[in-house]
């Protein structure tokens, strides 16, 4: 600890946050504790001074989540438009609850979800199916839940708590609708006109129906341009497609999403048409496909142009102007505005004049930072982009395109050179595939990789692209991932030669 004490231990649980920033009002002689205090219609210590947010504190509470933002800006322009103050009601707190939004863990919580003497709960625990859900009761209204790996009931328990509903002669099932057995229903049906269906952006059940109907909506993303619902997470949007079906009755839910914002085709449609009317450039395929911004957007153009050179690689040319600025210099841009140089090194091998190249060029441009990476590989951080050119041809090495969608790295172990345990050439290989399938443009990034033998050091089951030597052979595997949803490589098939 920062005194200097010591423990010893066999678990540290950190609890991280932000820290609201009360620097400004303390300067100008506001009241503030753990944040700004303000009082129920969200002014300071100061007439007509106020604060929302996550740098408010209110009736002792500092919130740092979006939605009771917004529930504090509502009430704020209530207060500041209203003529009769003493027929305002006002912010009471907020209802925390919290949604996990990583891909594969579905979790939700809100409210007080822990035992109390005076309250009671309902259980659900399924380990075959690894489905955990509990109820908090108390004085016949729910004040807590938590569910974990079906969160379907999260939107209406949530209603039911900010209501204060009383569930008094409520049956499990009618609690825990995903219990019943029966085919699933949309949440949304049961939620209230002013329910939030995006808590990220404070956007209603009303607010969207409204809009689908006003304005003749049809799809998620033109409920995304029109209310903003589903612009930040992405998490509400198979409830906004369920409030599409219901409003409008027809299925959208499988509906594909367009491109992007700029357009209503969808990827297989612009490639169908680039093929079919003989386009040849990204901005003849926005004009003649009737793209909404002239310019597009760094969603669109990238693709356009990779889609152009898939479809004929020779007749049409690469437009570097659709390019990111990552492409366009051959290296990084860090958030500072300095860039990352890659050299490549060919399955990780460099040799002593590689790396006294490296070492001059880092002296002489002063950079910050030199690190050897998980794709082995030394990447020189911190190059003012003036300097770039002079940086790559001092270097007189080749772009390891760490910026790319294309192949990345090859990642090799030591192999049967060296290596007790290896079985086949790993590294040798692995240069050839690299040199191989270098600069080959590809939807998204590749990565590929090469071990010598089944304890797999080069990680190669979790690759784009894996190759795994064996005795007399090598096993091919393919679909693998090491990023946030990892994944392990499918076995396509065995060879017996390089």
């Amino acid at each position: 600890f920062t005194d200097g004490t010591r423990f010893k231990t066999d678990l540290v649980v950190m609890a991280v946050g932000i820290k609201p920033n009360v620097a400004l009002a303390q300067e100008a002689g506001l009241t503030t504790e753990r944040a700004i205090v303000v009082d129920d219609f969200m002014q300071t210590s100061a007439p007509n001074v106020y604060a929302v947010g996550e740098c408010a504190q209110h009736r002792g509470i500092a919130y740092g989540l979006v939605a009771p933002l917004y529930e504090q800006g509502k009430v704020l322009a209530a207060h500041i438009c209203s003529e009769d103050k003493s027929l305002e009601k006002g912010y009471e707190g907020s209802l925390v609850y919290t949604q996990l939004k990583v891909s594969g863990v579905s979790v939700f919580s809100a409210g007080q979800f822990q035992d109390g003497e005076e309250t009671k709960a309902i259980r659900v625990h399924d380990e075959f199916e690894g489905i955990y859900k509990k109820v908090v009761v108390q004085d016949n209204k729910v004040i807590g839940a938590v569910l974990f790996g079906d969160t379907s009931d999260s939107t209406r328990l949530l209603s039911m708590m900010r209501n204060g509903d009383d569930i008094s002669g409520m049956s499990k099932v009618a609690l825990l609708p995903s219990e019943s057995g029966e085919a699933p229903v949309s949440p949304v049906v049961a939620m209230a006109d002013s329910d939030n269906v995006c808590d990220c952006n404070g956007v209603s059940k009303g607010d969207i129906c409204s809009a689908i109907t006003d304005q003749g909506l049809t799809t998620v993303e033109q409920v995304k341009q029109c209310t903003t619902a589903g612009r930040s997470c992405g998490g509400c949007k198979p409830l906004i497609a369920d409030l599409l079906t219901l409003t409008t009755g027809e299925e959208v839910g499988n509906a594909p999403e367009p491109m992007c914002g700029c357009t209503t085709h969808t990827h297989e449609e612009v490639v169908a048409e680039i093929r079919e009317l003989g386009l040849t450039h990204p901005r003849e395929v926005m004009n003649v496909l009737g793209w909404e911004s002239d310019e597009g957007c760094s969603k669109c153009r990238p693709a356009i142009n990779y889609y152009l050179k898939m479809v004929d690689p020779i007749k049409n040319a690469d437009d570097p102007t659709s390019r990111f600025i990552n492409e366009r210099v051959h290296a990084n841009i860090n958030h500072n505005g300095t860039f990352t140089v890659v050299p490549r090194m060919y399955g990780g091998v460099t040799n002593a004049d590689q790396l006294r190249k490296i070492a001059d060029v880092a002296d002489k441009y002063n950079v910050p930072l030199l690190k050897v990476t998980g794709g082995q590989r030394i990447d020189l951080f911190g190059v003012a982009k003036e300097d770039l050119p002079n940086v790559w041809g001092d270097l007189g090495m080749r772009s390891g395109s760490a910026y790319a969608k294309a192949l990345r790295t090859v990642k090799t172990c030591v192999g049967e050179q060296f290596c007790r345990f290896g079985t086949q050439d790993s590294i040798g290989l692995g240069v050839e595939l690299e040199k191989k399938f270098e600069y080959i443009n590809t939807p998204h990034k590749v990565k590929m990789a090469v071990s010598a033998c089944p304890r797999n050091c080069a990680e190669s089951g979790i690759k784009d692209f894996g190759v795994v030597g064996v005795e007399g052979g090598w096993e091919l595997y393919v679909g693998g991932n090491g990023g946030v949803d990892l994944r392990g490589g499918d076995l396509f098939c065995k060879v017996k030669t390089k």
